[in-house]
């Protein structure tokens, strides 16, 4: 985040009065224009034991930005209950909302969680929903995307975008069911499981699951599945049961999109067979699975450094480094862009690893011969050609 802005956001926080009786709303105010100024997917307002803190996440990485005084931070957290309709009496459990009503349309989800100083809240801001609409919108290689708009022609079949938390990968399956909600010559039926619903997909019937009342994933999914649809989304894998759902449905001629936590497309492969999937569900159920993770990108002020220690291990020849700048806010980075694989489990090879059981290494290995072009070399890539720097990717990927 800009300096700038960060200095005018501690000024705007003295300015203003913890006597005033509208002090929490013009603080909250406050933090939620900064927020969607900075660019930042997160705010954190954490109470201590001499004040709250103010952080925002920008680029994936979050920075303390301003502080509160320790009196006011339980008015502050209030204030934004009363916006995402929680009950402002209930401070002993966590709760979840949604501010539904913003003048710049930017979504926002509310989460408080009790701690030893009083509440935490956490604000996802929904800022990118009108960026990433669509497959061309995401930034994922060319021959990763083409395969990806392909593979939506299909009519059966499960399409699984992985990756750690914080990946993009629910961004991927919403910009995918775009795709098919407005190439659709004729209507099709659209739904969707989510938890929770995160972007309002018109053309689709989408659906909360609530675990509480008994409706969760797998009942769900089985109810959904007599609802006659031809595309299901899935918000995420998380169990067997939900997992056999989903390959039962995609055997069955139901294209189906969900996500699932997996550090590479071929461990992806490989925790679903650890899981008790059947090697021929996934062989002949899979579709594709994508796996990506985002990366800061570098901003206009780095600079060229071709040193060994530069590379930090990585098979490349040029090296850019961030320098830092106003635009930057000193950090050298700016914005985020995509690195992306796909693995396709109907090749031979690759089909042959998994029908055996493979490992991961030896699943990836064949995917790999098979012509997969992996996480890492594109991440050279996109180091040699200055657009992030190998101390990022290192953060983001570590060390193999």
């Amino acid at each position: 985040m800009p300096s700038t802005l960060q200095q005018e956001l501690q000024q705007q926080f003295d300015a203003l009065k913890p006597d005033d009786p509208n002090y929490a709303t013009a603080t909250v105010d406050v933090i939620l224009a900064a927020a969607r100024r900075g660019r930042a997917s997160d705010v954190h307002l954490v109470p201590a034991e001499t004040g709250m803190t103010v952080s925002f996440r920008i680029d994936g990485v979050l920075q303390e930005v301003a502080a509160l005084p320790r009196q006011m931070s339980g008015n502050v957290v209030s204030r934004l209950k009363v916006l995402a309709e929680l009950l402002t009496y209930q401070t002993e459990v966590p709760q979840e909302g949604r501010i539904r009503d913003t003048e710049d349309d930017v979504e926002m989800r509310v989460s408080t969680f009790p701690t030893l100083y009083g509440e935490k809240a956490v604000i996802r801001l929904f800022v990118a929903t009108g960026r990433y609409r669509f497959i061309d919108d995401l930034g994922l290689p060319e021959t990763v995307a083409a395969t990806l708009q392909a593979t939506l022609s299909e009519t059966g079949g499960a399409i699984l975008a992985t990756g750690p938390a914080g990946s993009g990968k629910t961004t991927t399956v919403y910009a995918c069911l775009r795709e098919l909600a407005r190439a659709c010559p004729t209507p099709r039926s659209l739904a969707t499981l989510e938890d929770p619903i995160e972007t309002v997909i018109e053309g689709a019937a989408q659906s909360q699951i609530r675990p509480a009342a008994g409706f969760d994933y797998q009942t769900g999914l089985r109810s959904l599945l007599r609802q006659d649809p031809e595309v299901i989304l899935v918000g995420e894998i998380r169990d067997k049961p939900t997992a056999e759902i989903v390959f039962q449905a995609a055997l069955t001629g139901h294209l189906v999109l969900t996500t699932f936590h997996a550090g590479s497309a071929a461990e992806a492969v490989g925790r679903l067979l650890d899981m008790g999937i059947e090697p021929y569900q996934l062989r002949s159920g899979l579709l594709c699975v994508l796996n990506q993770r985002l990366v800061r990108r570098l901003c206009r002020c780095a600079i060229e450094n071709n040193s060994k220690e530069s590379r930090m291990g990585l098979d490349v020849e040029r090296v850019f480094e961030p320098a830092g700048c106003q635009t930057c806010g000193g950090t050298g980075y700016h914005d985020r862009m995509l690195l992306a694989e796909m693995l396709l489990p109907g090749g031979e090879q690759t089909g042959a690893a998994i029908l055996s059981r493979s490992d991961t290494r030896e699943i990836e290995t064949r995917a790999f011969q098979a012509g997969m072009i992996t996480r890492w070399q594109h991440a050279c890539e996109a180091v040699s050609t200055g657009r992030t720097s190998p101390a990022e990717i290192r953060r983001v990927l570590g060390f193999r």
